[in-house]
């Protein structure tokens, strides 16, 4: 399974980088650019998804870590909105 989630990234990322390419040559249809919003939108969650996982390997070995609050009546907790799969507060 790592290998299919690791080939539909790098499909992804090249899938962008020529669609952006398009953009600065002015060939972009319509369709390239909602396609690029899409695939922007899949890129920066993948990242923030592996910074709350990098966060949490340092929360669970007692290291100090970012924590996000999203209003003074909330938990704080080290999950990153968009990248999580769950939003759980801090458990120390």
């Amino acid at each position: 399974m790592q290998q299919l989630y690791a080939t539909i990234g790098k499909i992804t990322l090249e899938k962008l980088t020529s669609i952006q390419s398009k953009m600065k040559d002015n060939t972009a249809t319509a369709e390239d650019r909602q396609f690029e919003a899409l695939l922007l939108e899949i890129t920066a969650l993948a990242k923030n998804r592996l910074s709350v996982t990098a966060n949490e390997t340092e929360f669970s070995k007692g290291k100090s870590v970012w924590v996000e609050r999203t209003a003074q009546t909330h938990y704080p907790h080290i999950r990153l909105h968009g990248g999580a799969l769950e939003d759980d507060p801090v458990k120390s």
